[in-house]
């Protein structure tokens, strides 16, 4: 499918693999106007394959979807896939493919491809750290939708229809905003824990040590796992 617009389009493309090498997954992802919000994307599978073969396959695909002509910023999650092709890349080609080792360069012929898609045309390439809370939301929808297609092995995307892929378990959740605990009333129980100076006895029957943790319980100071227990 080819992305046909003129103006300057945000983009991500992330790969994946489950066992590096393992099953492995590409996807790519263009915004709408907000820069934010997925707006086109595609993912597949590639069968068995390494890391960086999926993170070099989502970027060929990537600008294969979107016409030349059209300035571009790819923000991408891989240091090396973005270094392969913006800063390795001319020497390796000086060096007639060849590492500054004198090794061949590893996956060349994905490069050599890459290479010549961004000839000629405006790329940026901005890096986003991945699995974050706060962080980039085209880098991690880029993100789900390759584990997605490296763990089922099935294409994927919006011109088929697919539904949002699921989260990343790779992701932090946000923390939930910490409330207070409510005072003690009556014989409700406490939620405040403190150090033991003596040794005691919970009202569960077990005995506590000097300097363990204990709470406030209906009948008196305990185990904090039991300041809910009814009096």
């Amino acid at each position: 499918m080819i992305v046909r617009m003129r103006e300057r389009v945000v983009a991500a493309c992330d790969g994946a693999s489950k066992g590096n090498p393992g099953p492995a997954g590409w996807a790519w992802v263009v915004s709408n106007g907000d820069e934010r919000t997925p707006a086109r994307w595609e993912a597949g599978p590639l069968g068995r394959a390494t890391n960086n073969v999926a993170e070099l396959t989502a970027l060929e695909r990537l600008l294969t979807a979107v016409e030349a002509d059209v300035p571009l910023e790819i923000r991408m999650d891989s240091q090396y896939a973005m270094k392969a092709v913006t800063t390795w890349l001319p020497g390796w080609k000086r060096n007639g493919w060849k590492t500054a080792a004198g090794k061949p360069v590893a996956n060349q012929d994905l490069v050599v491809r890459i290479d010549a898609l961004l000839d000629g045309r405006t790329v940026e390439f901005r890096y986003v750290p991945a699995h974050q809370v706060d962080g980039d939301p085209l880098n991690d929808f880029a993100d789900r939708a390759a584990s997605q297609a490296a763990s089922v092995q099935q294409a994927a995307g919006s011109a088929l229809g697919s539904p949002e892929p699921p989260p990343s378990p790779g992701t932090p959740k946000a923390a939930a905003p910490r409330r207070k605990a409510p005072r003690s009333t009556g014989g409700a129980a406490s939620s405040r824990t403190i150090k033991a100076k003596f040794p005691g006895r919970c009202l569960c029957g077990r005995s506590y040590a000097a300097g363990e943790s204990i709470a406030k319980n209906a009948q008196g100071w305990g185990h904090p796992e039991c300041r809910t227990a009814e009096a």
